[in-house]
């Protein structure tokens, strides 16, 4: 009797991994033990080294919890949560491209209406976001929800404080002829957390931990594909070198500036506030 280590192992665990009952689930588990032993032959493996990288994933794990998901910064680092949306949205040239959903996407953000600030109370510039939500054929989406949340002025999340409010996130819905109105404080750049397991490999290396001002969004419509994706302030230092790879320039718009007055939203500001304008296109839902 020939034991898996007298014979070529990695066919041998191929072999046993195709014996999934899911086809889909033996296709990937057949193709992950082929890449995964074909990485370990390449890089000649050591055992202090596999060592390591199992002690690496265990602090990953025991560092994540329902606010904090490593193991996605860890993704987005890579490149692969970029490298998985892309695969994923076989976009038309006139939608609004998409990106990473990233860690800090907290579900169930209060609804507010157009214009309404999401960022009452917290300190930072005004900026409003306005635009309209076409289809790819230029009609308006009405009643599309925006769900929106952002870093504040000092690059820090909801996800990443001890708050029992809500903070910097909201659903807004876009109205009659497809016109949204955020209101919200300017964003900033900022580090991704570096005090884990991912920072840690990070901080061995010459890559920049820094993403660019943005602001995400999660659209949904029906009869629309959903859409995740950033704007991201034009100018901003990182927008080359965003860590986690998600910089688009259809995605970069300009924070206009506006002294003391009348905002968009009907009201007025006693300090000088930004505008940004981006008009969202999504596509339409897959049809099977």
């Amino acid at each position: 009797m020939q034991s898996p280590v007298d014979q070529d192992i990695t066919a041998v665990a191929t072999a046993r991994w195709a014996t999934a009952h899911d086809a889909r689930l033996s296709e990937i588990m057949q193709a992950l033990v082929r890449h995964l032993h074909g990485f370990a032959r390449e890089v000649r493996l050591t055992e202090p080294e596999w060592a390591a990288a199992m002690t690496w994933l265990a602090r990953t794990g025991q560092i994540s919890d329902a606010k904090r998901a490593e193991f996605i910064l860890a993704s987005d680092v890579l490149g692969l949560s970029m490298l998985v949306v892309e695969m994923n949205h076989d976009r038309d040239p006139g939608a609004t491209p998409a990106t990473v959903l990233g860690p800090f996407h907290i579900e169930g953000s209060p609804a507010l209406p157009y214009g309404a600030d999401m960022a009452d109370g917290i300190g930072g510039i005004p900026l409003y976001i306005t635009g309209v939500v076409r289809d790819i054929s230029g009609r308006s989406v009405d009643g599309a929800v925006l769900d929106v949340w952002q870093a504040d002025a000092h690059g820090i999340y909801e996800g990443q404080l001890d708050a029992e409010e809500t903070r910097l996130r909201a659903k807004y819905t876009s109205q009659p002829g497809g016109a949204y109105c955020v209101r919200t404080i300017a964003p900033l750049g900022y580090s991704i957390p570096m005090d884990g397991p991912v920072g840690e490999l990070i901080s061995r290396t010459d890559i920049s931990h820094y993403r660019p001002a943005h602001i995400h969004f999660l659209i949904t419509a029906p009869g629309c594909q959903p859409l995740v994706t950033h704007l991201f302030e034009e100018g901003a230092p990182y927008l080359d070198s965003d860590v986690v790879f998600s910089t688009k320039s259809d995605l970069v718009v300009e924070f206009e500036r506006h002294p003391p007055g009348p905002t968009p939203d009907g009201g007025s500001s006693d300090a000088p506030w930004l505008r940004a304008h981006y008009d969202f296109v999504l596509q339409q839902a897959a049809t099977h």
